[in-house]
Order: structure tokens, then C-alpha cells, then sequence
């Protein structure tokens, strides 16, 4: 992926055998499976069509989704329903904490869609979400996947005095192909989410997804762009589309590619890099707390 590729008409590039994934069961699987839908809650695994949803269910975690399953924008890329999303649920908190309590996990990932429609984008929700947790479960630790709130930093930081253990949020894409990918969101927007964070004094990370038309320039440049913003752990992974209405797939990224962006990204300072075809933001999230 040295140079910017982008392919013409409908075709699409064919899967490759490092992709594969397995089915997902066991005990553990249909335990989680059981708490999720007992207690009415959604989780980006099934929302967002993960691919490792067999093996972090199977192990006992989820990432959990708040403020429900329909989002107000209409990102290229992702699976989450966009449209006019339900009234906020104020037991939400209180279900979601629960849970976690009673799948008795060590560290926990909680994400939402974007709820433009709301006035505070969501952040009381937010911040009573991890209280709650808190609070039912004082030793399991967080990390929490936030939208950009639209730039209104005054929602943002209601989340940030709530002080969760690990501040997410992802960049998703280069510079050059965010308007085409996250329609709505901006580029430095989501700089400044991230950079406003690490002044909070909270430990920031942050994905990008590669396949996309991007060069590998263009994903150094981005690494550098988060460094500046101060962001201590980096994701990196493939794009896959989720129906033929999303944008296609560019190029399939060889693990060995992916690989080589660990070593580049340990040497321009992260502390943490998880980089490979599979990897989602919240893929082994409990190795990133250092």
C-alpha cells in the first residue's frame, strides 16, 4: 500500500484467508449472550458487525453501546443503524452497571452511538454510566469510546470529570479521506477530542482502519497528527464492508504490512500498538491499561 489506490465501478476485492474467523460458542459465549439480552442492552459487537465477537464474548467481555442502536449519522463504514434514535433511557446506566457486575469482568468498554439530537450529545448519559459502573463494580476497569459531541467541549467535559481509566476515541481514517468516510465528523475535531483528554490528565487512544484508498505516508502522518495530540495507545486495523450500500474495500492489507506499522508506531512513541487484519478498537482492551 505504498501508493493510493482506488478502485473504479462496483468491483470488489476478494477476502483473503487470513480473515477467516470462527463461529462463535462455547459456555461463555451464550452466558454473555443470555446477560446482554436479559437486561435489553446493545453492544457494538453485534451492532457493528465485529468479526472477534466469538472471542471476546467466548472469553467473557463485550463492548457495550449506550444511548441505544440507532445513530444520527452516516458514516461510509459503519453498520450501526442511522435514523431518528428513541428518547434516552435514564435506567440505562443502572442496567449496563449490572451487568458488568454480574459477568464479574475485569475491564470493560462502553460505547455509544451519536446522538446529534440530543442537546448534550448524550454526556449526562455518559458520565452517569461510569458512576454507575463505579459503583456496582469498583474493581473492574474502563475504557470508554466517545464521539466528538460536535465540537461542543463543554459535553465532552462531563465525560472527562467522570474520569474513566482509558479515554477512546478514533480517528478512523486519514486525513485526506475523512469526508468521504465519516461524512459528518472532522478531522481535527477529533484531534482536539483527544488532545483536550490527555490535558485532562487521562490516558487517550485512538483506531484507525487501513484499506480504505489510504497510503502508507498518509497512516504515518496520522500516527505523527496523534502523537502531537498526546495519545498513548493506537489501534490499527482492517476495513471490512459491512453490506454493498457501505464503501467498498480498497485493498486487503497483508498482516506483515500491519506488522510493520506496530514497529513504526513503538518508535514514534505510543506506548501501546495493537496492529493486524482482526483488530478492532476495543480488540484485547485490558492490555492497554500500563
Amino acid at each position: 500500500m505504498s501508493e493510493v489506490k482506488v478502485l473504479e465501478g462496483p468491483e470488489r476485492v476478494r477476502k483473503p484467508d487470513w480473515l477467516r474467523v470462527k463461529l462463535p460458542t462455547g459456555e461463555n459465549f451464550r452466558k454473555v449472550a443470555n446477560i446482554v439480552g436479559e437486561h435489553k442492552l446493545h453492544t457494538i459487537c453485534q451492532s457493528g458487525n465485529c468479526p472477534n465477537m466469538g472471542e471476546c464474548w467466548g472469553a467473557g467481555t463485550a463492548t457495550f453501546m449506550i444511548l441505544g442502536n440507532v445513530c444520527t449519522r452516516s458514516c461510509g463504514f459503519c453498520a450501526v443503524a442511522t435514523g431518528r434514535p428513541e428518547a434516552v433511557d435514564p435506567f440505562e446506566p443502572a442496567r449496563v452497571a449490572r451487568s458488568i457486575e454480574l459477568m464479574g469482568i475485569k475491564h470493560c468498554v462502553i460505547t455509544s452511538v451519536d446522538r446529534d439530537d440530543l442537546k448534550d450529545g448524550g454526556s449526562d448519559i455518559w458520565a452517569r454510566t461510569i458512576r454507575a459502573i463505579r459503583r456496582r463494580a469498583p474493581d473492574t476497569t474502563m475504557e470508554t469510546l466517545i464521539p466528538d459531541f460536535q465540537g461542543k467541549w463543554e459535553n465532552l467535559a462531563v465525560v472527562l470529570e467522570a474520569a474513566p481509566d482509558i479515554l477512546s476515541h478514533n480517528l478512523e481514517t486519514v486525513r485526506r479521506l475523512t469526508r468521504l468516510v465519516r461524512v459528518q465528523a472532522k478531522y481535527d475535531r477529533s484531534l482536539e477530542v483527544l488532545m483536550r483528554a490527555k490535558r485532562a490528565g487521562l490516558r487517550t487512544k485512538s483506531g484507525i482502519m487501513l484499506g480504505l484508498g489510504e497510503s502508507e505516508i498518509e497512516v504515518e502522518e496520522s500516527m505523527d497528527d496523534l502523537r502531537s495530540a498526546g495519545v498513548d495507545i493506537l489501534t490499527l486495523g482492517q476495513y471490512l464492508q459491512p453490506t454493498k450500500a457501505h464503501l467498498p474495500v480498497q485493498e486487503f492489507i497483508h498482516p506483515d504490512v500491519f506488522a510493520r506499522f506496530k514497529t513504526v508506531g513503538m518508535e514514534k512513541g505510543f506506548r501501546y500498538v495493537e496492529s493486524g487484519p482482526l483488530v478492532r478498537s476495543s480488540y484485547h482492551a485490558e492490555k492497554h491499561l500500563f
